[in-house]
């Protein structure tokens, strides 16, 4: 079996799940390891009764936690806002089942290889044993909502197996009642009663939640032709066919009785495409023109290309600082099936689609104030809206439980959005005096950030994202009452996530986490503000937006002039923090560039080299790459980089951790590495309140990468990087778009003035520059 031009190939099996390769259509997920395949499904949350609550009715105390807060008090804020809340945790994420596949009389095998094609979404493995060449397939199709399996025996063979549901998987609870049952396709007449030989049989599961009336459901549809089936109990018994066709489905909801009739989740499985050519043609027409849209070549040595992938892992944690072009291509085109695998229903959670037991990290929910956001940092620029419209999809489902938020937290209209959920509501509960997410304003303009880089990249906005810009900028019209020494609104209290300011008198760390005047809060409020104000269509509505965000403090420059992250004088920073968040304007946001506020980029700057490395969150690291490549600093980004490839952040699946040493199965690193190498090598800003549109060309190019070619990357103005080819002497680019476009353009390394470019409406056109 050739390896595939876009995936993945080991020669050992994977013994643990988290090795394990992955597929995924944004709803169904699959882990494929040894002979099982663990079947997921983002609904799939473990019901728990203090979440999903509303979060308590502190409007009424806020005025007086103000005053407060803004006596320096912080002790007595945080007693009156929220001090006496016992946090509720999300609804933990689980796997459904494993499907199990056993050959009692399978014989010693050699020449194992599995692989994972990104440009199919098929995850293979074939072996060799005296019976000759087995080959076993899984994908979960995009076009029919199923995970499908296949099992071919050699030619000349037949398959004889044992096919079981196995839902008692690690982590699971002792409470979980579940039963599994095997039948016979309803229209076959059993052999005993003069039907004919039974090729199709179906495993029916039930598990129902310890102490609920809510559980999940499976159903695998087998399918022998040219052999024989036979149901026994929980198992069925495949003998004599040429090959075996699984498909596979599991849902959330009521169940009823476990050990009552078997549950049913058979309507629609019949009528599902019994031949896998079909369905997997179905199948490739949605995910190859996705996954194909945009591609990055480094000139990679084909012989490095061929090494399997554990050993390109191996040989970079050996020398974390020596960048293998072969190892990149590999990271930047598995993040990008990863990330177009885990999104549709939902966009990723922070384990993406995936998990092989029931003790989730971090609850396997969406963390929104930074992580999710982070794994969808080149959703818009490297085209891939699937993962745009499942954000979409979720904000759209949890906007009236933001406005239950603003309600009930700070007595306003508009919308607060929750720091985390998982995916049932958008409540905010989880918090308390320490982790003081309640107080953070800034999530929902945020979340919907991504929303606006999709419009700006495609030209194609979400009906109702106008409305909930809206509804932030109402929130900030009600919540900012507050005014400081200067006249200028204060934003109290505030948050920055998951930091606590340091008392500049003693040099420690503020008792609790609420604080005045967050940059990341102001960035937020003033971004959404004219956001707003530019897609109303009220003009007396966008005035008034454009005068309160005008209004705003500016952000502040400390005494290490570093880029504070709050601009207020009662607090001072801490730098040894995994989070990033007062770097809001640098990026997502444009607030702050090289180009129209050097000054405060150079603050910027400084900010990121005071940095700590803290506890080497992943996300920590991504957060000063994707900062570093916007203020055209290679060498800063280079750092976070080096860690991110080389302190074991990669299982063999290349699905990555948490933190260093495959310490917590995670899918922030893989799935944002994209968006660092993209912004390393163009930036580009819209044309917005009279700045006009740029495109930057290698603002921050990795070292060791002498070579490349990028495809189709979107930029923020309209058009498309057809083709940025660059290499020691010149670099390249070709671009197009739908309609007229003028921009200015600037190559970094060369050090060559903006000079202004048009793009006429269709046409593609080539510029070459020279780098010196």
């Amino acid at each position: 079996m050739s390896s595939p031009a876009h995936g993945l190939f080991d020669t050992a099996p994977a013994d643990d799940w988290r090795d394990g390769y992955l597929c995924g259509n944004g709803r169904h997920g699959a882990v494929v390891h040894g002979d099982s395949v663990v079947v997921t499904h983002h609904d799939l949350v473990l019901p728990d009764p203090l979440s999903g609550v509303e979060p308590p009715l502190l409007a009424p105390r806020l005025e007086a936690m103000r005053d407060a807060l803004l006596a320096g008090d912080q002790e007595r804020a945080v007693r009156l806002f929220g001090g006496d809340w016992e946090p509720r945790f999300v609804q933990r994420f689980h796997p459904g089942f494993a499907v199990r596949i056993r050959r009692p009389d399978a014989a010693p095998a050699e020449g194992f290889r599995r692989t994972v094609d990104f440009a199919t979404g098929v995850v293979a493995a074939e072996w060799t044993d005296a019976a000759g060449r087995w080959r076993s397939e899984c994908f979960v199709s995009r076009a029919d909502d199923v995970v499908v399996q296949r099992l071919v025996a050699p030619e000349g063979a037949g398959v004889k197996a044992e096919i079981g549901v196995d839902g008692r998987l690690p982590g699971v609870p002792e409470e979980l009642r579940a039963a599994v049952r095997s039948v016979y396709r309803p229209a076959q007449v059993p052999a005993a009663e003069g039907g004919g030989a039974r090729d199709e049989a179906l495993l029916r599961l039930r598990a129902r939640y310890p102490g609920s009336e809510l559980g999940y459901r499976g159903a695998v549809r087998i399918l022998a032709p040219g052999g024989a089936v036979r149901c026994d109990g929980p198992r069925v018994h495949v003998l004599g066919a040429p090959e075996v066709l699984l498909l596979t489905r599991v849902a959330r909801g009521p169940v009823g009785p476990v050990d009552g009739d078997p549950a049913r989740l058979d309507t629609g499985m019949y009528e599902l495409p019994q031949g896998h050519a079909e369905l997997l043609e179905r199948h490739l027409a949605a995910h190859r023109p996705a996954y194909q849209r945009v591609t990055l070549d480094l000139g990679a040595d084909p012989a490095e290309r061929a090494r399997p992938v554990a050993e390109l892992l191996a040989r970079q944690e050996a020398d974390p600082s020596a960048v293998q072009p072969a190892l990149l291509e590999a990271l930047f085109a598995a993040g990008r099936y990863h990330l177009l695998s885990a999104s549709g229903h939902r966009p990723p959670r922070l384990c993406g689609l995936w998990t092989g037991d029931w003790d989730t990290a971090w609850g396997g929910a969406f963390t929104t104030n930074a992580n999710l956001n982070l794994q969808l940092a080149s959703a818009a620029v490297a085209d891939l809206p699937e993962a745009v419209h499942a954000l979409a999809a979720l904000v759209a489902d949890q906007l009236p439980d933001w406005r239950t938020n603003a309600a009930r937290l700070f007595g306003t209209r508009g919308v607060v959005a929750p720091a985390h959920t998982d995916g049932a509501n958008g409540l905010q509960y989880h918090f308390n005096h320490s982790w003081a997410h309640h107080l953070w304003t800034a999530g929902a303009d945020w979340l919907l950030h991504p929303l606006l880089e999709h419009a700006e990249t495609t030209g194609e906005a979400v009906d109702w994202l106008a409305s909930a810009l809206g509804e932030v900028a109402e929130f900030y019209q009600d919540f900012l009452t507050r005014t400081g020494p200067d006249g200028a609104p204060v934003l109290v209290p505030s948050y920055s996530p998951e930091n606590h300011p340091v008392d500049p008198a003693t040099g420690a760390p503020l008792p609790g986490a609420a604080s005045v005047n967050a940059t990341m809060d102001l960035a937020a409020a003033r971004h959404a503000l004219a956001a707003a104000a530019r897609r109303t269509a009220d003009p007396d509505a966008a005035a008034a937006w454009r005068t309160l965000a005008e209004r705003l403090p500016g952000y502040a420059v400390n005494a290490d002039g570093a880029l504070a992250e709050w601009a207020w004088p009662g607090h001072r920073d801490g730098y040894d923090h995994r989070h990033v968040s007062h770097l809001y304007p640098v990026w997502p946001l444009h607030a702050i560039t090289p180009e129209d506020t050097p000054e405060l980029a150079d603050a910027a700057r400084r900010a990121l080299r005071l940095r700590g490395d803290e506890n080497h969150s992943g996300h920590g690291h991504l957060h000063r790459a994707l900062a570093a490549a916007r203020l055209d600093e290679p060498a800063l980004l280079a750092r976070p980089l080096a860690h991110l490839l080389g302190d074991g952040f990669w299982y063999r699946s290349l699905m990555s951790s948490h933190y260093p040493g495959r310490e917590a199965y995670n899918a922030d690193v893989a799935h944002a590495l994209p968006g660092v190498l993209i912004e390393a090598l163009v930036r580009s800003t819209p044309e917005e309140d009279g700045r006009p549109a740029r495109l930057v060309l290698l603002p921050a190019p990795v070292a060791g990468l002498e070579r490349g070619v990028l495809r189709g990357v979107r930029t923020r103005f309209g058009a498309t990087v057809e083709e940025l080819a660059w290499d020691g002497e010149r670099v390249s680019v070709t671009l197009r778009a739908p309609a007229e476009r003028r921009f200015e353009l600037r190559v970094v390394p060369g050090g060559k003035p903006a000079e202004p470019v048009r793009l006429t409406a269709g046409a593609a056109r080539t510029l070459v520059f020279p780098l010196v």
